[in-house]
């Protein structure tokens, strides 16, 4: 029972009457059993005794219950003999099994007892062999310690000589001009470039001399590699087609590269500015004549110079084909220097700064900064400069040998026309800007020159007037020269802030004379035709001008204002034509300074104290008007039938009229001032005595203002 892992507890040994085995406390005491012999009572005391919330008690409980023992006389006295016969069993077994443990530990005594002496017999071997071989291993060390400070002395020498020194086949690649200049020799020319930058590091310790050696030998290397590739520029610009879109990349490259040299540079761009100043000049030469420089014909090309008998064709052809190679020298250009940003510029700037004599002198006397838009401008400039003179020489020509006004300040526009496109091409400051001014000055002064020499030619005109009063045809003429000037300038690339400032010179050559032509004529003949004779021609002149006036505005406002001058002054003179002819002249003048609210004013009215208001005289007045009214508007309209804008005739009659009428009311107002005068004294005398004697003036001068402005509305 012990295996299967189940303690019993000790029973108490039974003496005569042992306790029940329910009872945890089977022994009773001496004292108890003298005290009462009845085994009843002593059990009965002994259960009563028994304390039943002991834990062992109930695990004693617990264990009989799972043996599944029934209660039985035989069963309580065996039971404690079957256990304790358990307890021995289990012991028995345990006592075997550390037999069994001990056995083992007793040889694996034996087997430590061995394994120590095979240790002791290897350790004496191991300390004689040590012994031994102590000097051997001390030497072999120190070996392996100097093949290890050799390995690393040739590593690092090796990399001394990749990285400070250029190999055999490096510097031949680099100085000899069998090598051809490809990649190798560009990262050849790197390499030596680093070599000798790197160099400084060199001289930063006691001993220079290595660094020194190397810089030098690694300079002359670099000095020979760059007249090499100045060499092999030169010669690759000698054959470089910019027409082909893929130009060498090699080309770019190297050009970027040798910037680096800035004398080698410049020179490389003289070279190149050269060659194709001289390309360009052959090219547009063949474009003119059709014929190269050296007299081979080319069938494919046209000629310029069969349009020749059309000046300004033939002129505009000639800049056309110059802006087109400008156009495109500028583009192959960008690529060939300027399309891979500012590399040119650092090379430059690089190059100047290595530069000895540079490095001596000031700083503020160093050249400016590198600007590639500017040297590219210039190059493209130079590039031109050939095919400039040409074009100058033609033009020049052709300017000269017009003598058609219009057609000379068509050519003058056309060529501020390409200044303005070759100042946005090349900026300002370029020889071909310089020549576009040039011609077109020159252009200018051929107009002005021609439009003054017509102007004299014309001086003869000048002195006749139109008998229609008309604008004269030479100021015809002149407008229509003029719109066609205008419209010529109209398509011109001036800015709209200066076009009018732009156009006054060529308004006062070809505009203004033959105004002043037009003043001139009208001094000569009678008023009011000389404000009709100016309104016909500022008339027609403002017409010209009016679709233009973007850039004749001045002009514009100044006729405007001629215009109501010369209209003013014609209405004063078909007001005094209706003073005149109606016969009411001397009427108006009397009774002007007089007002019917000055009963002075009205008193010397009724009193007929004015010759003009005697009834003779009023009643003239009266029929002279009322002979007038009837042709009136007529006869006024036929004093201005000569004036070309029928609508300002009739506006300037009608501005006469209101006036006449207005002067006829004031007239009109007195008089009914009067005869309500002269009505009121008679009423107060009270009789009619003097009726004979004082007539009623409205009866003499019967016409209202009403009736006035009907007949000569």
């Amino acid at each position: 029972m012990a295996s299967d892992g189940l303690a019993s507890p000790p029973l108490p040994i039974r003496d005569g009457i042992s306790p029940s085995p329910l009872s945890p406390t089977g022994t009773s005491t001496p004292g108890s059993t003298g005290r009462s012999s009845n085994p009843l009572s002593s059990k009965v005391t002994s259960v009563l005794s028994t304390s039943y919330a002991d834990a062992e008690f109930r695990e004693s409980l617990a264990l009989l219950d799972e043996r599944g023992i029934s209660n039985t006389a035989e069963t309580r006295r065996q039971l404690r003999l079957d256990v304790q016969k358990e307890v021995i069993d289990s012991n028995g077994k345990i006592i075997t099994e550390f037999g069994r443990v001990a056995e083992q530990l007793r040889r694996i005594g034996v087997t430590i007892d061995r394994l120590n002496k095979s240790y002791q017999e290897m350790r004496g071997h191991v300390t004689a062999a040590h012994e031994s071989t102590s000097s051997v291993l001390e030497e072999a060390s120190s070996l392996m310690t100097q093949r290890r400070n050799v390995e690393t002395k040739q590593q690092v020498l090796k990399a001394f000589r990749e990285h400070f020194v250029l190999s055999d086949d490096e510097v031949a690649s680099l100085t000899l001009t069998a090598e051809p200049v490809d990649d190798r020799f560009f990262a050849v020319l790197s390499k030596a470039k680093r070599i000798r930058k790197d160099c400084e590091f060199l001289l930063g310790f006691e001993s220079q001399t290595l660094g020194l050696e190397i810089m030098d030998q690694t300079s002359k290397n670099l000095n020979q590699a760059f007249q090499k590739l100045y060499r092999w520029v030169q010669k690759e610009f000698k054959t470089l087609n910019l027409e082909n879109p893929q130009i060498n990349s090699s080309v770019r490259r190297a050009i970027r590269v040798l910037a680096e040299r800035p004398s080698l540079f410049q020179n490389c761009l003289d070279f190149f500015a050269e060659a194709r100043e001289q390309i360009l000049s052959d090219a547009f030469y063949l474009a003119l004549t059709g014929t190269s420089a050296a007299g081979a014909k080319d069938h494919s090309v046209k000629p310029i110079e069969l349009v020749a008998h059309d000046p300004l064709r033939y002129a505009g052809d000639m800049l056309a084909w110059t802006h087109s190679a400008a156009v495109s020298e500028r583009e192959a250009l960008e690529i060939l220097f300027v399309s891979d940003g500012n590399e040119i510029a650092k090379g430059i700037q690089e190059g100047r700064e290595n530069e000895l004599w540079l490095l001596m002198a000031d700083e503020t006397d160093g050249p400016p900064e590198f600007d590639a838009v500017k040297a590219l401008n210039e190059l493209v400039d130079r590039d031109v400069s050939g095919a400039a003179r040409i074009l100058r020489q033609r033009v020049e020509q052709v300017i000269q040998t017009n003598e058609d006004t219009i057609l000379a300040y068509k050519l003058a526009n056309l060529l501020g026309f390409y200044r303005v496109t070759f100042s946005k091409l090349i900026g300002d400051g370029s020889v071909l800007l310089q020549t576009m001014t040039n011609l077109e000055a020159e252009a200018l002064r051929q107009f002005r020159s021609l439009m003054r020499d017509h102007i004299t030619t014309l001086e003869s005109e000048f002195q006749h007037t139109p008998s229609d009063l008309g604008p004269p045809e030479f100021l015809q003429e002149a407008l229509k020269q003029l719109t066609a000037i205008m419209k010529t300038y109209e398509t011109s690339l001036a800015s709209d802030g200066d076009r009018e400032a732009d156009f006054d010179p060529i308004l006062a050559e070809s505009f203004d004379p033959f105004l002043a032509g037009c003043a001139n004529m009208a001094s000569h003949i009678p008023s009011p035709n000389t404000s009709i004779f100016l309104l016909n021609c500022q008339q027609a002149a403002l017409t010209a001008l009016t679709p233009f006036s973007s850039f004749t505005r001045p002009r514009i406002v100044r006729l405007e204002s001629s215009i109501a001058e010369h209209s003013t002054s014609l209405v004063s003179s078909q007001y005094s034509f209706f003073r005149s002819e109606s016969a009411l002249e001397p009427l108006f003048t009397a009774l002007a300074p007089l007002s019917d609210a000055r009963p002075d004013d009205v008193a010397k009215v009724a009193n007929f104290d004015l010759d003009v208001l005697k009834p003779d005289a009023l009643a003239a007045a009266a029929q002279g008007l009322d002979d007038f009214l009837p042709s009136a508007v007529m006869d006024a309209l036929d004093n201005v039938k000569h004036l070309q804008d029928a609508a300002l005739a009739r506006e300037v009659t009608e501005e006469a009229a209101d006036r006449f009428c207005s002067d006829f009311e004031h007239v009109e107002e007195l008089l009914v001032a009067a005869d309500e005068l002269i009505e009121e004294e008679r009423e107060q005398k009270g009789g009619v005595a003097n009726d004979e004697e004082r007539p009623s003036l409205r009866a003499l001068f019967p016409r209202t203002t009403g009736e006035i402005r009907v007949l000569l509305s």
